[in-house]
């Protein structure tokens, strides 16, 4: 594969000139080697028929070199190889690099197809059934404890369980762990009975002391976690049994039981700290459908657990890769053997893939921070920053508020713009630069800040004008929007403050999910009525496959469930 780069290095350095005037010396310095190596590889291009070397006797003179192959040639040969040895990312950087053209563009990313999808090889006799998936966020630990992205959960969803889970329907919570669980009058008071005889990865029992763990390490965490709101507010956590357990909040939560549901919940075993927690999060030891089998910066290796207490999933190994850039969808004239595709491209042929909707949206949105002494603090402001974000899609609406000028209604010259800091995490840089361009020709200039997403929980939110992030809408939207809403009332006025924390609290008391949606609807109005929030826009989750997979069906974060996944065999 190094020949392969080391032609297409020449053929760009010469601008894929046909024939060319070179010396050795010359050809060792494009290649970054010496006279000697250069020589060789020169040798080495003519035996496999790419090249024609004519040499000049004497040092320094000028040898004649043809180029009888074309670079596309070479860099599908290059990806096709990458892919034989399992080195996609090889694959990925070679159609970065070489794909010139987009018929090019399309053949490589064909080939690369090819390695994603179902595969079907035979061990032992027996019929090993894989299937390969692209993701486009990296992969850095499953502890519930520490996950920050959403795919890190897609992976611990199938590799933990909680005592409980969510169903399709919103509200309805399903045994788990626990089969059976029962509350007080005051509803602080909750008891949960756990299966009998199931396992975890390394073959111990789950018992109430796991359970009792898995909470006290949430609870005497330090850590700046998804829904710290709700398991801090736990007093304490006992077995009464081997299968029983007690757990007793500070005050009532209507939000509890659907947090345990949650990927945040999930049980681990008590001897973690034997199996070394600094490298739990990369082999990580569950109760679920699936065991962690290897994990790397780039790659995630799923294995079947056979004695999944829920039944054994149909599929024997997945393997999941870092994709670094947006894979479109592909059509079937390719040959694709990916069958499976998260938020594909809407460029994919129609009629060859049958397409599914998991009812789980996401919203890009920016919010205002007028706890920051800063120009936002003035409503008149904050009226005009959002009317301009708006006039994109709605340019008949501009109020008086909307037509004046920003730098007047500051106060300031016209020749001195208001300064604002824009903070987002790596994924939403390109939303937080749009609304940056777009502000721009409005007397504003931002400075986008853009830092990891555990770096996002600290000050940086408070020390800035605006927040760029996104709420994914999925079957835990209760309990993001009020961890979200929670986060949004520090950056907001005392009296806007006082009525969200009302409402907040009001929401925890409420039962009914339905009559929750309806007063987190009122805080959503009251923001955006006050210009603190600003929707960019929603846009659905959604999954083509192609017909020939079965068992189609999503958790409740609309990722697809790989545990029903299955290919029926081809006869």
């Amino acid at each position: 594969m190094k020949l392969h780069s080391q032609f297409l290095k020449l053929h760009s350095h010469y601008g894929g000139e046909t024939e060319v005037a070179a010396t050795l010396d010359e050809l060792a310095l494009i290649l970054g080697c010496t006279h000697r190596n250069a020589l060789h590889i020169v040798g080495k291009m003519v035996q496999q028929e790419w090249i024609i070397w004519t040499p000049s006797r004497g040092r320094g003179r000028r040898s004649r070199l043809e180029f009888r192959v074309h670079s596309e040639e070479i860099a599908l040969q290059s990806m096709m190889q990458a892919i034989s040895r399992k080195d996609v990312h090889s694959a990925i950087e070679g159609i970065r690099t070489h794909a010139r053209s987009s018929s090019l563009q399309d053949t490589l990313q064909g080939w690369l197809f090819t390695y994603f999808g179902h595969h079907t090889e035979i061990r032992s006799d027996k019929q090993i059934d894989t299937l390969r998936l692209p993701i486009t966020q990296q992969l850095h630990t499953f502890d519930p404890l520490y996950m920050n992205m959403l795919a890190e959960s897609f992976v611990s969803s199938h590799v933990f369980d909680g005592l409980v889970r969510q169903s399709g329907n919103l509200g309805q919570i399903m045994p788990g762990l626990a089969h059976a669980w029962d509350t007080d009058e005051s509803r602080t008071v909750w008891t949960f009975h756990l299966r009998k005889e199931v396992l975890f990865h390394h073959g111990k029992v789950l018992t109430a002391e796991d359970v009792v763990y898995s909470f006290q390490r949430l609870m005497q965490t330090s850590q700046r976690t998804l829904y710290s709101y709700i398991f801090k507010e736990i007093q304490a956590v006992a077995a009464l049994n081997s299968t029983t357990v007690r757990i007793q909040l500070k005050k009532p939560n209507e939000l509890f039981l659907p947090f345990l549901g949650t990927s945040r919940a999930a049980i681990v075993p008590r001897d973690l700290d034997g199996l070394g927690e600094s490298g739990f999060g990369r082999r990580p030891v569950g109760t679920g459908p699936f065991k962690v089998a290897e994990m790397s910066e780039d790659t995630c290796v799923l294995e079947v657990f056979p004695y999944y207490f829920q039944g054994r999933a149909h599929l024997d190994r997945v393997e999941i890769l870092y994709v670094p850039w947006h894979i479109e969808g592909a059509a079937a004239e390719t040959g694709s053997a990916f069958h499976i595709i998260q938020n594909s491209s809407s460029s994919a042929d129609p009629s060859s893939w049958s397409r599914i909707h998991s009812e789980s949206w996401v919203r890009k949105f920016v919010t205002c921070n007028t706890k920051k002494k800063g120009p936002l603090s003035d409503p008149l402001l904050r009226a005009k920053l959002v009317a301009c974000l708006r006039e994109s899609t709605n340019s008949d609406s501009n109020t008086e508020a909307d037509l004046a000028d920003p730098a007047d209604i500051a106060g300031s010259g016209a020749d001195s713009p208001v300064a604002l800091q824009i903070a987002t995490i790596p994924q939403y840089t390109a939303d937080a630069e749009a609304i940056s361009a777009r502000l721009a020709g409005h007397g504003f200039a931002c400075t986008v800040v853009c830092v990891s997403p555990e770096e996002f929980k600290g000050p940086i939110r408070l020390e800035s004008d605006l927040i760029v992030f996104s709420l994914f809408r999925d079957q835990d939207e209760q309990l993001r929007l009020f961890d979200l809403y929670l986060t949004l009332s520090q950056h907001v006025e005392p009296l806007t403050r006082v009525d969200i924390e009302g409402w907040l609290h009001m929401i925890s008391r409420e039962p009914d999910p339905q009559a929750r949606a309806e007063d987190f609807k009122r805080i959503e109005d009251r923001l955006i009525g006050e210009h603190h929030l600003h929707i960019l826009y929603e846009r659905p989750s959604q999954t083509d496959y192609l017909p020939s997979v079965r068992g189609v069906t999503f958790n409740s974060q609309g990722w697809v469930d790989l545990r029903h996944v299955w290919f029926p065999p081809k006869v």
